[in-house]
């Protein structure tokens, strides 16, 4: 699968790119799919609930474009996109301290501004999840519908956050 069209207004495909970037684990399964609902609700203006239960009932655990995705965790699927609708203020004033312009975070592609909104949720809510675990899988999520460049970024913008939001998960450089 290649890139999604550059835009706002740019759909979101609806699975990684390459075999190689199928998701492994539930978690990883419910962290693309709140991406994606995180894309739905922000275009549709359709309620967190609403979205929610549409992808448990017809997207979680199906086959999407002719490959049979490991089972989502549906709790965590929730919990990401139910968070990170609700604390969204927080989490935008804390990516754009993390950001190198002030309008930086309104410029970024959709799917890569919620991808990361999504992180910053989880780094800010589920300090249970190590802070490079956290990175690591939502790189992989970038990873699955973007170029080198869009993953550099989210790169540097979540290792920014998980620094100033987790020093004590890293030494100091």
């Amino acid at each position: 699968m290649t890139k999604p069209e550059q835009g706002e207004n740019a759909a979101p495909k609806s699975g990684p790119r390459s075999a190689t970037a199928k998701p492994a684990g539930r978690r990883s399964v419910a962290r693309l799919f709140a991406v994606q609902a995180l894309y739905e609700i922000e275009f549709s203006s359709k309620p967190a609930e609403g979205v929610i239960q549409d992808f448990r009932e017809a997207r979680l655990g199906q086959e999407i474009e002719g490959e049979q995705f490991r089972q989502a965790d549906p709790d965590w699927f929730g919990e990401v996109v139910r968070g990170t609708v609700k604390r969204q203020a927080e989490i935008d004033e804390q990516i754009k301290a993390a950001m190198p312009r002030a309008d930086a975070l309104e410029r970024l592609e959709a799917v890569l501004r919620l991808a990361i909104r999504a992180a910053c949720f989880e780094l800010l809510a589920r300090i249970d999840v190590p802070a490079g675990t956290i990175i690591d899988e939502y790189l992989g999520v970038v990873r699955a519908f973007f170029s080198p460049r869009e993953i550099k970024l989210a790169n540097g913008v979540l290792d920014g956050l998980a620094r100033r939001l987790r020093p004590n998960e890293f030494t100091p450089r």
